[in-house]
């Protein structure tokens, strides 16, 4: 199965398991009631800000959508590339672990996740602009950043690629 039909199919099942209508995610979500529906289906490519749009609404991790898929499911956004490389699930929380790429001269802005959750970045090579949208910082190589992603917040690689692992935790 291919990662768009794979990706739909979790989608559909997570929808359905909360007896949620087509319509009705597409209200909460803001994403076309056509698109969601062609995602569904596996006709349609998701973008890492589609699928988190709809796994807020849904009130679950994005990697409820991603993880033991086969190969592991690389996701792009407008600056981010993202391959979920660990979830681990706790009684609390849930913590996804993400190897990304920031691309050169490009700018993410990331929509607020749910109350309460954190990301955690460790830079490896670059230098990246990150974090709430209203007072980002700049990491370089080996140095790590936290923040609340419960507000906006942002991407930017203003020099050159970055390569990181990000870490998202989500309570439960």
């Amino acid at each position: 199965m291919d990662l768009a039909s794979a990706v739909g199919l979790r989608l559909k099942e997570l929808r359905e398991a909360q007896r949620v209508s087509l319509s009705e995610l597409a209200r909460r979500s803001k994403i076309g009631k056509a698109t969601l529906s062609e995602l569904e289906s596996g006709r349609r490519n998701p973008t890492l800000e589609t699928l988190y749009a709809l796994t807020k609404a849904l009130k679950v991790p994005l990697s409820s959508v991603l993880h033991d898929l086969e190969p592991p499911a690389k996701i792009s956004g407008d600056a981010v590339d993202a391959v979920l490389l660990e979830r681990f699930e706790a009684d609390t929380s849930v913590t996804e672990t993400y190897r990304i790429r920031i691309r050169s001269g490009a700018t993410q802005e990331s929509a607020a996740h749910s109350p309460d959750t954190t990301e955690h970045i460790i830079v490896l090579t670059g230098t990246a602009l990150v974090g709430e949208v209203a007072n980002p910082v700049l990491i370089g190589p080996g140095m790590h950043g936290t923040w609340a992603a419960d507000t906006p917040h942002l991407y930017r690689a203003p020099a050159g690629d970055v390569e990181a692992v990000l870490l998202v935790r989500h309570p439960k």
